[in-house]
């Protein structure tokens, strides 16, 4: 099964590659990175691209929501949503 859950960002670190995530129960989700820290081969351009706006909304102070997919036990940040208002 492939599943696609969305998450409030919090932070993400362009150092390290941390990202903090806010589950819908309110908690906090710390254990995923930015798409371009793959633990094999290199990044995908839709990785870079998503990363670079996950960025520039922490930059910028933007609310922004990561669309997270999850597959044989790995999961991995693949779309971003922007919320309009």
């Amino acid at each position: 099964f492939v599943k696609r859950t969305e998450y409030q960002l919090l932070t993400a670190d362009s150092d390290t590659g941390e990202v903090s995530l806010l589950t819908e129960s309110g908690e906090t989700k710390d254990d995923l990175n930015l798409p371009t820290l793959v633990k094999v081969g290199e990044p995908t351009e839709d990785d870079k691209k998503v990363t670079a706006e996950i960025l520039e909304s922490v930059e910028k102070g933007t609310d922004i929501f990561v669309i997270v997919q999850a597959a044989c036990g790995e999961e991995k940040i693949i779309q971003t949503k922007t919320t309009s208002g």
